[in-house]
């Protein structure tokens, strides 16, 4: 796969009218190339929430440009009829809890938006294995959720993510409830499966031990980005 990644141009969100409105984006610029990982970090309050939705189809702009791959989905209106399916064939999702179905395997928990874009069953379950092979997760295929621990459910969280081969995932804290050792192969895990599949990966996080394995970061403050760039940054 090969895009554009994530191009932002002066994204503005706006909450409520008037005396009262809150300008929660000021216009912010940001582009995340295929297969780059980059960290957005920034106080609560600040954004990095707001931005995210956005990004994700999941709340309206009040102005600016998205391009997410090779495809305009927003130019001071949305560009895309079916947000949905934008949001199923476009947008991967890493989130700080797994949200695995707890009635479905691994495997169908995987295979299951494959499926619902209308993969037949045993093809989605073979996009499914693939990844999960990729993950080094495999011998737990037939497992059920309850059965894996912290660190395994968040591998098929990653899968679930790019099983539909997205061209940008949006990561929300995806290491916070995970130790130290389990976080840095998360994130070990997104930057070999960025390079793999050339897709673009924002992560949003307080996570001062896996801030310095970012190249570059956007810090948000009330409302705008501020690229930051560091010696020694960087996953090896």
């Amino acid at each position: 796969m090969s895009g554009k990644g994530i191009h932002i141009e002066g994204l503005k969100k706006r909450y409520g009218e008037g005396d009262t409105a809150v300008h929660a984006l000021k216009g912010v610029d940001m582009q995340v190339a295929p297969g780059e990982v980059v960290g957005l970090i920034g106080p609560s309050g600040s954004g990095k929430s707001t931005l995210l939705k956005c990004l994700g189809a999941v709340i309206d702009p009040t102005a600016g440009r998205m391009v997410l791959g090779d495809e305009v989905i927003f130019d001071n209106d949305w560009k895309v009829h079916d947000l949905q399916a934008l949001r199923r064939d476009k947008i991967g999702f890493v989130f700080q809890a797994p949200y695995l179905i707890p009635f479905l395997d691994v495997t169908d928990n995987v295979a299951l938006l494959p499926m619902l874009a209308g993969i037949p069953n045993s093809k989605a379950r073979a996009k499914a294995l693939e990844l999960l092979t990729a993950l080094d997760i495999q011998h737990r295929a037939r497992a059920m959720p309850s059965q894996l621990s912290g660190g395994e459910q968040q591998r098929v969280a990653i899968a679930r993510g790019l099983v539909n081969r997205p061209p940008v995932i949006l990561a929300d804290e995806p290491t916070a409830p995970l130790d130290s050792e389990r976080a840095m192969a998360v994130i070990r895990i997104l930057n070999d499966m960025a390079r793999q599949f050339e897709t673009a990966i924002i992560v949003v996080t307080h996570d001062e031990k896996i801030i310095p394995t970012f190249k570059r970061i956007y810090h948000i403050r009330d409302g705008v980005a501020h690229e930051e760039t560091g010696e020694g940054r960087g996953f090896e």
